[in-house]
């Protein structure tokens, strides 16, 4: 991008000084004094009129030059945008690349946790199942009611879309 900023730089400069020698080119180099003869007169003009026949082509080459160097800015400026949209979708990948990558680890946090956790309540529900006789026998009621329904969160993945679901233990 910065190449492309110093291109456009040094086209603006080059329009710079076409512009100025076509400013000096016009500036009118008649100079008619009252002292002049009449002579000299007619001489003065045939002259800016045979010269002004060539500062007009050259007028219009310095104008031409212009408007090329101007279709070549045009350009440019047109790269540098693609070329900064492109770098913004780069970066803005990058950063999801990123944030991937933390969720990626946070996923396998959540699995591990639920791994753990589902062998915690398989433990308690043996717990449960060896207490329950006893429990019932001197306090009427179950111990632990509901393993039926113990779920844990497990994130998976389609490789675009994570899902969290719930594992019943």
């Amino acid at each position: 991008m910065e190449q492309i900023q110093a291109e456009m730089a040094a086209l603006n400069s080059q329009i710079q000084i076409l512009l100025e020698e076509r400013a000096a080119l016009t500036i009118n180099n008649v100079i008619s004094s009252e002292n002049d003869s009449p002579q000299a007169m007619v001489e003065a003009c045939r002259r800016q009129a045979r010269e002004n026949a060539q500062l007009s082509v050259e007028l219009q080459g310095i104008d031409a030059a212009i408007a090329a160097l101007e279709g070549k800015i045009k350009q440019k400026q047109g790269k540098l945008v693609r070329s900064q949209g492109e770098s913004k979708q780069l970066i803005q990948q990058q950063q999801l690349e990123e944030a991937k990558a933390v969720a990626q680890v946070h996923a396998e946090r959540i699995n591990q946790l639920a791994g753990e956790l589902a062998a915690e309540v398989r433990f308690l529900k043996a717990c449960a199942n060896q207490l329950s006789p006893m429990y019932w026998q001197i306090y009427y009621k179950p111990f632990i009611t509901g393993f039926k329904t113990i779920s844990v969160p497990y994130v998976r993945s389609d490789g675009e879309v994570w899902t969290i679901v719930n594992r019943i233990v």
